[in-house]
């Protein structure tokens, strides 16, 4: 398969090839997804088996304006559409449950043509995008050639980060290129991506609301919204063997470049001065630090993070950084960890989950 590299003036040509099955690769303001027809079990689970991802790995659903909510989902709570008006377009899923068709709806199934593309079963949503529950995450991205290209499509677009399963996240077309070249039918070039990390992942189906997976929305402006909003304990831990995701990035080990990655949480000047002291004069080590450090490490090669208190900033460049220590060839990767506030929980779960939860405090 050849993948062609579409412009931002081939919206249509996106669209098209969304609706008749095939893959795209499409900018949001966060990463760039993989995107197929979420109606679409056979196209969903081309995205399953380009990026090498468990079926037991939800998908979320990108719409382009809250109204597409109730075609989808049902019993939709008052937090929802709060949060809807006060943070869509934006880089937010809300995990919402299910429409169950109506029985007008699965006898007029009945009656029309049915093929191997044709969603049958009692959701409007096919299992293969829910991994079997009985929710789904829904989202309205920001960026405006994702939202032109689904509401050119016409229905829902199931679209995970365009990445290989458990590598990092492509935030530009030459990353998206890197994992799926020859995999899908097309990437539409959207520029670099301005958030660098995932959407937020709220549950509004609990009682409090819980935070799933931190992202672009940080935590404390959940909680100017809807005021109480509980922490899933999967954000900072590993999960068990026998627990099911209800999100996308709870479970996997996630973006995780080729070599192994050791953090160092600490105040700044504390884990910058523990990673220059077990730096190997013989091993090829790699760091990715703050900018107030990084002429710290001569000879070895260094990924900026942006200043230490900065987060947004740290958030745009960390996947960059991984990728780039995966160019440099490195054998070990030392990581200096924010603190937890705003846009940092979400810069710590990632970079947690690519250590595999090898971590160092100081």
């Amino acid at each position: 398969m050849k993948t062609e590299l579409l412009t931002p003036n081939e919206i249509s040509q996106a669209a098209e090839i969304i609706k008749s099955g095939g893959l795209v690769g499409i900018p949001t303001e966060t990463v760039y997804g993989l995107g197929a027809n979420g109606l679409d079990p056979v196209a969903v689970r081309g995205i399953f088996q380009a990026k090498g991802r468990p079926q037991d790995n939800p998908l979320i659903l990108h719409i382009p304006d809250p109204s597409w909510l109730e075609r989808y989902c049902e019993d939709i709570p008052e937090a929802a559409w709060r949060l809807a008006e006060r943070f869509w377009p934006g880089p937010l899923t809300m995990i919402l449950k299910c429409r169950r068709r109506t029985p007008e709806e699965l006898e007029a199934l009945k009656k029309g043509p049915i093929c191997s593309c044709t969603h049958t079963g009692p959701r409007v949503i096919p299992d293969v995008v829910t991994a079997g529950l009985d929710t789904v995450g829904m989202r309205c991205p920001a960026h405006d050639l994702c939202r032109a290209v689904i509401q050119a499509a016409g229905v829902p677009v199931a679209a995970p980060s365009g990445n290989t399963s458990g590598r990092p996240s492509p935030t530009s077309v030459a990353d998206m290129l890197e994992d799926m070249d020859g995999k899908i039918d097309a990437i539409l070039d959207g520029g670099d991506c301005q958030v660098g990390v995932e959407s937020t992942i709220i549950d509004v189906t609990a009682v409090p609301p819980r935070l799933l997976r931190p992202g672009g929305i940080p935590l404390e402006e959940l909680r100017d919204v809807l005021g109480k909003v509980e922490l899933d304990p999967a954000i900072l831990r590993p999960m068990g063997e026998g627990e099911q995701p209800r999100a996308p990035g709870m479970k996997y080990r996630h973006y995780a470049p080729k070599a192994p990655v050791i953090v160092v949480k600490g105040s700044p000047a504390r884990s910058a001065a523990y990673i220059l002291e077990h730096l190997s004069p013989t091993y090829w080590d790699g760091v990715i630090c703050f900018d107030e450090f990084a002429d710290w490490y001569p000879g070895h090669p260094v990924e900026r993070l942006g200043g230490a208190l900065d987060h947004w900033e740290n958030a745009r460049r960390l996947f960059h950084a991984l990728r780039a220590m995966d160019e440099a060839g490195v054998k070990r990767i030392w990581a200096q960890s924010p603190d937890t506030a705003g846009l940092g929980l979400a810069v710590v779960n990632r970079l947690d989950k690519a250590a595999g939860f090898h971590i160092v405090e100081v």
